[in-house]
């Protein structure tokens, strides 16, 4: 795509999920002076979503001519749903004005920042991420793919959190800790050893109490 065809898309995005999840997106964008151009949902009986008309989401024939973010808060769903989309569409961030995130942080495609939350120097953040409402990542923290920090959860420097894992509102995770791929934390929980792959960890201090087999 030439730099033209780039400008000429640039204020162009599409939504896909109409729930209330794909609000805030919707709000993070139009706060940043971007326009929605269509939301998207399989459901047909979602006809509006704010001010704007809810189509049905495309089997194929996926509009070229915008970006897309995934508005869909559940991590496994917005995997598949990543996975059975064109790899020639192309997807955007939504960073809310009020984020505080570092000129030395790296945020990948498809990755929403909430309002309040802060991304500290050194942080990698993967694709179609969940950095929610008031949350802290501090320094040289990693994010896999699919990843959803709760609101006003905390991490600490040096935290490694794994593709599709959920971290629950509140939770806190001192510096350092390792914790696997798609794991749940539970509401304010806090996590002082690394967690496996798989886990369910709830309590202070964090325990495990679920495992779940992990296949790639």
């Amino acid at each position: 795509m030439s730099e033209h065809d780039y400008e000429s898309i640039k204020d162009r995005t599409y939504l896909i999920g109409a729930s209330g999840h794909a609000k805030v997106i919707a709000d993070i964008l139009e706060s940043n002076k971007r326009s929605v151009t269509s939301v998207f949902d399989k459901d047909p009986l979602i006809k509006k979503l704010l001010h704007f008309d809810v189509a049905i989401q495309p089997a194929d024939n996926w509009p070229q001519d915008g970006y897309y973010l995934i508005c869909i808060g559940q991590n496994e769903i917005r995997k598949k749903v990543a996975a059975s989309i064109p790899d020639n569409l192309l997807f955007t961030t939504a960073v809310h004005p009020s984020a505080n995130v570092s000129q030395y942080a790296t945020i990948g495609v498809g990755t929403a920042v909430m309002a309040g939350a802060t991304i500290n120097v050194g942080v990698t953040i993967g694709k179609h991420v969940i950095i929610n409402t008031c949350c802290s990542v501090d320094h040289e923290c990693s994010i896999g793919d699919f990843v959803h920090i709760s609101p006003n959860a905390a991490l600490a420097g040096n935290v490694s959190i794994g593709e599709g894992t959920h971290v629950g509102i509140g939770a806190c995770v001192i510096q350092g800790i390792k914790i696997g791929k798609w794991c749940t934390v539970g509401a304010g929980a806090v996590i002082i050893h690394d967690v496996p792959d798989g886990s369910t960890v709830v309590g202070n201090p964090g325990r495990v109490i679920k495992r779940k087999q992990i296949i790639d």
